[in-house]
């Protein structure tokens, strides 16, 4: 395979047959070539002592890159987990703007509650908190971004699951999906899968049924992303 007039180096070579071998031994919960366009696999150049067994390999440009395994089987667990619990009592959180499409549309589809953008402080720790919940479970997009949650839910003892890139610690987090929580489509594409599998366990579509909706309408649109920031800097 010729790229650009030059013969793939070895490690380009190796990392293909690689993936190619990943892709034809692993039953993922969408094709190998989805994921990797996606990015959820791609981390940072900062990788803490928890975030390592996740960790696949790091690239020659620093960035640490995640185990897409790894994720997958995560997202799996994660979902079984999520069903245990009334939709109701669900509540998932992103104050990142790029987590905010993703977060409304896995809630919209599965009937959690989202908090998108600021976390009021007292939302889960204080009981006369004017719009206080009473969550069974936290989902956090971001657990640095989103520490108020954390620290609040793990104070009244609700259980979290947070979306840890390579950068992250595990600090009263009770199941980690390793992710690559910055990226637009990256997002979009584990909430989305996140919903699907949910509903899978449900009983509320077949275990190989598909949404209604696509990866696309869990993606925040560059549009919105450009309104946000202009309104933000105002």
């Amino acid at each position: 395979m010729i790229l650009r007039g030059k013969k793939m180096s070895k490690e380009e070579s190796e990392n293909k047959e690689s993936v190619e071998k990943l892709s034809e031994e692993t039953d993922f919960l969408l094709p190998l070539d989805t994921f990797l366009s996606a990015g959820i696999h791609i981390g940072t150049r900062i990788k803490t002592k928890d975030m390592i067994p996740f960790i696949y390999r790091v690239r020659p440009d620093g960035l640490f890159v995640l185990n897409i395994q790894k994720i997958d089987k995560r997202i799996r667990i994660a979902a079984k987990f999520i069903t245990k619990f009334e939709p109701s009592k669900v509540v998932v959180v992103s104050s990142r703007l790029y987590g905010k499409t993703p977060v409304q549309k896995f809630c919209d589809v599965t009937h959690s509650i989202p908090i998108i953008k600021r976390f009021l402080p007292g939302l889960f720790s204080n009981p006369i908190h004017s719009y206080h919940l009473n969550a069974d479970i936290v989902i956090v997009t971001d657990p640095k971004a989103d520490h108020q949650a954390v620290k609040e839910a793990a104070l009244v003892g609700i259980p979290i699951i947070a979306l840890c890139d390579t950068e992250d610690d595990f600090t009263n987090i009770d199941l980690v999906i390793p992710i690559n929580n910055k990226g637009r489509r990256a997002l979009a594409t584990v909430y989305w899968l996140l919903a699907r599998q949910v509903l899978r366990e449900r009983g509320e579509i077949s275990m190989d049924g598909n949404l209604s909706t696509s990866i696309e309408d869990f993606e925040i649109k560059l549009a919105e992303v450009i309104f946000e920031e202009t309104y933000e800097d105002e």
